[in-house]
């Protein structure tokens, strides 16, 4: 089955070196529990690296996809029918829009070791959300398909 031209689907992976702070703080674990033996320095090597290694999993695991006429980023699920022309941002107008810029009121899906990002306005007049931003590797791909998701 091809996808649609709407389709896009990417994963926000951590980076390679937030998995070696895991491997260090499992290491830094193991080393406070030196003084009471090998059995604990073990333990507190594997169980220190796994839950580093987990919390580096869970929050560099974020989805952004395009699919079935809905942006999907994280959580939040938006109907393309609600959003407006998308705008790709690259690092230096994405940097702006994370900070001086932002909007509290805006849903931002933000991974600060992803420099770009796209950034769409949200045209439902129920909706108090005048943004929605999204970081991205892939700017003109994501952008690409909430244009062709829209019809």
């Amino acid at each position: 089955m091809q996808p649609s031209p709407a389709h896009h689907d990417e994963r926000l992976t951590a980076p390679r070196t937030w998995w070696g702070m895991a491997v260090l703080i499992g290491l830094a674990c193991a080393l406070m529990l030196l003084p009471l033996g090998t059995l604990p320095l073990l333990a507190g090597l594997v169980g220190g690296t796994a839950l580093a290694g987990l919390l580096v999993s869970s929050y560099g695991s974020a989805r952004v996809r395009v699919v079935n006429g809905a942006l999907a980023a994280g959580e939040a699920r938006i109907p393309v029918a609600a959003l407006g022309e998308p705008e790709v941002l690259d690092p230096e107008e994405s940097r702006a829009w994370r900070t001086y810029k932002a909007d509290t009121r805006a849903f931002m899906l933000m991974r600060s070791y992803v420099p770009t990002a796209v950034r769409v306005a949200v045209t439902d007049p129920q909706d108090p959300t005048p943004y929605v931003y999204v970081s991205t590797r892939e700017p003109e791909a994501l952008a690409s398909a909430i244009r062709a998701a829209k019809g």
